[in-house]
């Protein structure tokens, strides 16, 4: 397939809705970035990368990386994982208390904030610094040792952390946080914090595209483990809009509020799409147009 000649279609096809949406706007550090921007790339299960537009301009990873934490916790502590978060989808916004008090501190799934947190904090239990674990991690599979935090995001999000908070230290009030709550908070921004472009992350899922198998061969995760992160990132991984996200795309996803987008065609590919203008739901506006034609002009989809 000439992946090439589809990314320039899909650029020509979506560049009306590019600019459209709002940035970040309660993380400062993301509320400054210029809407306009808008990059995708595809890569294949050997590594290589086709792109169009600003696919190799780094931006904000956000909650993209709870993909790559949560493929790390499995892969190192195994199931007893889901004792403490759930897979079913949310329905409601990716930062609700309201959920939490109703299932006892348990949060619906590792992709809203409350359950990412239990995530990290599984992490830092396992490796003792889990923010550095995901970067390790990202810098292998991407072959980018050059990837790094944003240290002005991570302390923007720190000084406007307060709903964070108040999920873990609700959590923890049910005996689900192991780790003291601030410096969990202190790993998960961090986390949260990393740049990278839209090439190093269709590169870095690739393990998800080739059923667990990382960059260098070794297996990250067992074939069903593979297919159950893809699963729930189907069901869960766009917020409460993953319902259309699936009916439009059909594929399994991650979004940031910094504007990107992972998704995962198994056994063939893993794309990226980073435009940073939000919908209500979190979601890149653009992005979400242009997996959407990626999925209708390819007939690449899971259904």
């Amino acid at each position: 397939m000439d992946y090439q000649a589809v990314l320039e279609r899909i650029a020509q096809d979506v560049a009306p809705l590019v600019g459209g949406g709002t940035p970040a706007e309660y993380i400062p550090a993301l509320a400054a970035v210029d809407p306009r921007h808008f990059g995708m790339a595809i890569a294949d299960l050997d590594g290589r990368v086709h792109g169009v537009g600003d696919w190799e301009r780094p931006f904000s990873t956000q909650s993209v990386t709870k993909v790559f934490a949560l493929a790390l916790a499995l892969s190192l502590g195994g199931d007893s994982l889901w004792e403490h978060v759930g897979r079913e989808p949310s329905g409601n916004p990716f930062n609700s208390l309201v959920q939490l008090e109703y299932e006892n501190g348990i949060p619906r799934n590792p992709f809203i904030n409350a359950g990412a947190l239990v995530v990290t904090d599984r992490l830092l239990t396992l490796t003792g610094d889990a923010s550095s674990e995901v970067l390790e991690f990202l810098r292998q599979e991407s072959g980018n040792p050059e990837l790094a935090f944003d240290p002005e995001v991570a302390e923007s999000e720190s000084a406007h952390g307060d709903r964070n908070a108040a999920l873990a230290h609700f959590m923890a009030s049910y005996g689900n946080i192991a780790n003291p709550v601030p410096a969990l908070l202190d790993h998960y921004f961090w986390q949260c914090s990393i740049e990278m472009n839209c090439a190093d992350l269709a590169r870095a899922a690739r393990f998800l595209a080739r059923h667990g198998l990382r960059a260098d061969g070794s297996r990250l995760l067992t074939r069903s483990e593979a297919k159950q992160i893809n699963a729930v990132m189907l069901t869960c991984g766009t917020y409460d809009a993953a319902g259309e996200f699936a009916y439009r795309v059909g594929l399994p996803g991650k979004s940031g509020v910094g504007g990107g987008i992972v998704a995962v065609v198994p056994g063939r590919c893993t794309l990226c799409v980073w435009s940073p203008g939000l919908d209500g739901q979190g979601n890149s506006v653009a992005g979400v147009a242009a997996l959407d034609r990626f999925t209708t002009l390819t007939g690449l989809s899971v259904f």
